[in-house]
This record gives C-alpha cells, structure tokens and sequence, in this order.
C-alpha cells in the first residue's frame, strides 16, 4: 500500500530516486529544466538559501510504496510570500484584516524561480493523489492555503477543479526560435523600426569596449563567482532589499551545476564589471540573474537578452525564458506566454471571492496577451488574396 509522508529535508531522499521522478530524461539528454533536480534543491537547503530565518522551509511530500519513491513535490512551509513571483500579497491583506491568519501557507515550488516546470514528480496517475494529500495536510495543520506556483499548463488543466483547486493565469515574456539560422534571421522577422533599435542598442553595448564571454561548464571559474557575487548583490539590494541566495549558493551551484549554467560576463581586460546568469534546460535557456558594478548604457540588454538569444540559436534551443515580468522585453523579441499555478484555500468564503477575481483576472491576462502580441516587434505577414 502507498503511503503519502512528509520529509524534513530533500537530503531524506538518494539523488537518483529523486531524479528519477524529477528528470527521467537526463539519463540520455538535459533535463527539461534543471530546478526541480535534487542537485539545484540541495544547493539551496545546504547553503542557507532555505531554511531557518528564510521564510522557505523545505518539506518534501512523496508518495512511496514499501520504501520504493512513486511521486513527488517540493514542498516548503512558507511565512511570507517573498521570492515566488506569482503575488498574493493581496491576498494575504485581505484574510488578516477578515481577522484570520494567512501564514504558515504551504508552497509547492522552485524557490526565488519564476519558470515554468513539473511540480508534481513521477507518474501522471499519482498527481491526483498528491494534491488530495496536500489538501488534507493544509486542513489538518490548519492553515489558511496552498499554492502551486509555476506548474505546467497540463499540470494546471488537469487539476483545476479538484476539492477546489482554482486555476490562476498570469504572462512572462519569452522568446521563440522560429529556426533562426543566426541573430541577423532573428532581426530580419522584426518590423524595420525594432530591427533598427536592437542594431543600435547592441553598437551602443559594444561601444564600451569591454569584452563579452560567454562561458559554460569547466570553463566557469571560481573567481567568477567570486565577482558574480558582487553583480547579484547589487541587483537584490535594489530589488528585495536583502539577496535571496547566500555566498554558499553559488560555490554548490559550481561544485554541482556548472554544466547546467551558461553565465555571460562583460570585462575590462580581466575585471568582470557585469554578467548575467542563465540555467541551461533541453530546450530552454532559463535567465535568471544580473547584475554590474559599473553602468554602460544598453549592456543590461545585451547580456541579458542578445547574447542569451545568440547562444540559444547556435546551440538550436526553442526558447529563451528572460524570467518575471518586464514589458520591455516586448520589444526585443519576448512575447508574452501564459503562466499557470494553482491555488487551494481553506476557508470557503474566501476560496469564493478569490474564485471571482481569478476569473476578471484571466480575462484581463488573455486580452493582455492578445493586444501585446499584436502589436509586438514583428513584421506582419500580409495575407494574399
């Protein structure tokens, strides 16, 4: 008989038998994203980045059967609603002034990352089942809700419904290889004018002189860390007032992921003044960080976004997903998609007016979604007669 358990750390569970629901396909080829892999989760429970005083406590829920691993999810305890990227800060408002307590919520997620992935692990017969027992472990303990965030739109489809379960739709911005055969393809689908600015922005980048290197693997550093470090600590400061990712971090990423990191920096001579930090999935480049510690006007979009694209053409992957919000990205090629998660409430009454608001909210979304692509940054095809 199967048993639904709560661990106290993903260290509970081998590497291979939590990959194995996790990233099946890496045995012969990249995972599809690298963030629900027991590497990139361990990362951030054995640096800090979770854990006591985060706000992320990590409590896996697995589905065994006599001591074999059937399902999955990352489960974490959360007492706030930092570093998850689909908001509910509202939410949260208006249950504590109904006089209820919104936190501990529980949070079926990738820490501090907004991409879409599988949340529920393993067989798609199991995931029903792993949802109930969420449910019933919200309700038990008490607590005001769950929340699945950046699940897959099957994932989301499926599920919907399910003792209540709302479907929540939200956009990011990304960008589709339609079989560029290099950047100049890409630019040639663009209207003359966004073809016109992006050439301009990427001169004006080089006009700075400094070098850009895009570096992977063994050929990654720890110095570059080192400076990487002082890059992100700029941009979290800025940000969220305090970095989500300790030092530690970035040394398990290197001792553990470098293969599954594509982090572009721009040097003077030898110095790194500014990078950007991207995962590398199957068929999706994940950006994910940048930062500097000299401004250069336009460097922040060729980092971030040209070189990202320029990498992903000549290694023949889909997309490239440039990470949250950010209209800006429409006019370098990013088109808004929808994002999924999936939300679960315990009090009815609520449930019922968050209910009503997700559904203006998805309406609003879908027209969003329509006008922004319409008048995006590429040519439009005249249909002939």
């Amino acid at each position: 008989m199967a048993d639904l358990i709560l661990l106290e750390s993903l260290a509970d569970v081998a590497p291979a038998d939590w990959d194995a629901l996790a990233a099946p396909e890496q045995a012969t080829d990249r995972p599809v994203d690298p963030f629900t892999t027991h590497r990139f989760l361990m990362a951030l429970e054995q640096s800090g980045s979770t854990g006591t005083g985060t706000g992320w406590t990590a409590r896996p829920f697995v589905l065994q059967e006599s001591g074999r691993l059937l399902a999955a999810t990352p489960l974490y305890v959360k007492s706030h609603s930092q570093g998850e990227y689909i908001f509910d800060h509202g939410w949260a408002q208006g249950y504590e002034r109904a006089g209820r307590r919104y936190y501990p919520k529980l949070q079926v997620a990738v820490p501090f990352t907004p991409a879409t992935g599988r949340r529920f692990l393993g067989p798609e017969q199991h995931r029903e089942t792993l949802l109930q027992g969420l449910i019933a472990l919200t309700e038990q303990n008490r607590l005001s809700s769950l929340h699945i965030t950046f699940c897959t739109g099957d994932e989301a489809t499926r599920l919907a419904g399910v003792k209540g379960t709302l479907h929540r739709v939200t956009q990011q911005f990304h960008w589709e290889n339609r079989d560029y055969p290099d950047f100049d393809g890409f630019l040639a689908d663009l209207s003359s004018r966004k073809r016109k600015t992006i050439r301009k922005e990427r001169a004006t980048a080089a006009a700075s002189g400094l070098t850009i290197r895009a570096l992977t693997g063994d050929q990654i550093e720890p110095r570059h860390w080192d400076a990487f470090w002082a890059f992100y600590q700029d941009t979290g400061a800025r940000k969220w007032g305090t970095p989500y990712l300790t030092r530690r971090a970035f040394d398990r990423f290197h001792e553990t992921m470098r293969d599954d990191i594509l982090l572009v920096l721009a040097l003077d001579g030898d110095r790194p003044v500014a990078g950007a930090l991207n995962f590398i999935g199957r068929d999706t480049l994940f950006g994910r960080y940048w930062g500097c510690i000299e401004d250069h006007p336009c460097l922040h979009f060729e980092l971030c976004y040209y070189r990202a694209i320029d990498w992903a053409i000549e290694q023949g992957l889909a997309r490239v997903e440039a990470g949250a919000q950010g209209e800006h990205k429409l006019a370098r090629g990013y088109l808004p998609t929808p994002v999924h998660s999936l939300h679960w409430i315990a009090d009815p009454g609520f449930r019922a007016a968050v209910a009503q608001y997700l559904e203006a909210e998805r309406r609003a979304v879908d027209e969003d979604i329509e006008v922004l692509t319409r008048f995006g940054p590429f040519r439009k095809v005249q249909s002939e007669d």
